[in-house]
């Protein structure tokens, strides 16, 4: 894989966590250059090597999700249950920058790996903690999943229509927004201890709480007016016109021109100028009044042309507008390929395959894939034997169970 310069290089990572919101943050430091360790049980692993495997997989027995999301990671299997192996999680510990662990709080601290041990070993530590509700509270040692903490945390409550029950997106959201807050958080208390002498400290992220974050307007508006926000479907109600309109050949295309301006022009574009300088329209809280009528005309336009006709017409009138993407779409789309949205890689068997490019585009240090997931316990001797552990002390504790 190709090399260049990385903002997070000489930044060690240690990852005691599983499936999604933990290697997903850890992930994202990986892909700027920190030195990730990777911390799996012997024989089993991350269970994520297994997931989502809904046709049968190039390279055997490992999920393609694995690759990416452990992409620029060390495995190291350790048995967290034995005392040796959680003296070595004790001895990386010293020398480690950032661990992060989505464990259900208690866990750790029954290992013997707590916060109040690890600070000790090491006082500069930074400890990222995922969960489901936090370090504290009356549910904080509850199971609490991504798709729980949607639900908590309001995003299920608001996605769909009215006279339907929730839904999910199509994605584990709930652990994807943890996992960025994790990382910016790690990211936040690295710069803390840098400017503020060298103290460590924890970041507790609830994926609840991540996902609470995102929820815009929805308190105040409940507290000020008693307004409880209800699923709408396609229609951000206060927000006209933004939807999604059905084309002639059956293309689904969503048209935001929400702004004076940008309403002003679709409607000449669609020839309806008597709606482009209608005074009553020239603001949103107008055309929020007239949203019924707005969607009308938009509706019948859209469907009255293929797909192609609509986003060319809406392209030279400046209007935002697409096609909702499949992952077909994305593959072939001139943007995401000029944005080198996609990479080349090789399975283990030698196949070759696409996956995500990475985000965001740092335009002097960019992240880069160094290599893919890594096979169960790959490095572990490399990373044992560099704390001092002789090819002898490896066998016997892999004869114990220990790695």
């Amino acid at each position: 894989m190709a090399e260049t310069a990385t903002p997070l290089a000489g930044v060690k990572v240690l990852e005691l966590g599983t499936l999604i919101a933990g290697p997903f943050c850890t992930r994202i430091l990986a892909e700027f250059g920190a030195d990730v360790i990777k911390i799996e049980a012997p024989g089993e692993g991350d269970p994520l090597r297994k997931w989502r495997k809904l046709y049968p997989t190039p390279d055997g027995d490992t999920s393609l999700w694995w690759f990416i999301q452990a992409r620029n990671k060390q495995s190291v299997t350790i048995n967290l249950k034995h005392p040796e192996g959680l003296e070595i999680i004790k001895k990386l510990v010293r020398e480690t920058d950032i661990v992060v662990e989505n464990f259900r709080p208690g866990v750790l601290e029954k290992s013997g790996l707590g916060w109040d041990v690890l600070s000790v070993i090491n006082p500069g530590l930074v400890m990222v903690r995922l969960s489901g509700f936090g370090q504290t509270g009356p549910m904080a040692k509850q199971p609490g999943f991504g798709t729980i903490g949607e639900s908590m945390g309001g995003l299920r409550y608001i996605t769909g229509y009215a006279d339907r029950p929730p839904v999910k997106s199509g994605v584990s959201l709930g652990d994807s927004i943890a996992s960025l807050w994790g990382a910016l958080g790690a990211l936040m208390a690295l710069r803390h201890r840098e400017v503020n002498g060298g103290a460590g400290q924890v970041v507790d992220v609830a994926l609840y709480e991540a996902v609470f974050a995102m929820m815009e307007s929805m308190v105040p508006e409940f507290d000020v007016f008693g307004f409880i926000r209800e699923r709408t479907g396609n229609l951000m109600p206060g927000i006209t016109p933004s939807n999604t309109h059905t084309s002639k050949d059956a293309k689904h295309i969503i048209i935001g021109a929400n702004s004076d301006g940008i309403f002003k022009r679709l409607m000449q574009a669609v020839g309806r100028v008597d709606l482009a300088n209608d005074p009553q329209l020239a603001n949103n809280t107008g055309r929020d009044a007239r949203a019924k009528e707005i969607y009308g005309v938009i509706d019948a336009w859209v469907a009255a042309h293929d797909a192609e006709t609509v986003l060319r017409i809406t392209t030279a009138a400046d209007v935002p507008a697409s096609k909702i993407y499949s992952v077909a779409d994305m593959c072939e789309d001139p943007q995401f390929l000029a944005r080198k949205m996609f990479e080349k890689a090789q399975l283990p068997n030698g196949k070759e395959f696409l996956m995500p490019g990475i985000v965001p585009k740092l335009s002097a240090t960019p992240g880069v894939t160094r290599w893919l997931g890594p096979a169960l316990g790959e490095h572990t001797d490399q990373v044992l034997a560099r704390l001092g552990y002789s090819a002898e002390m490896l066998i016997r504790l892999r004869n114990e169970g220990a790695i």
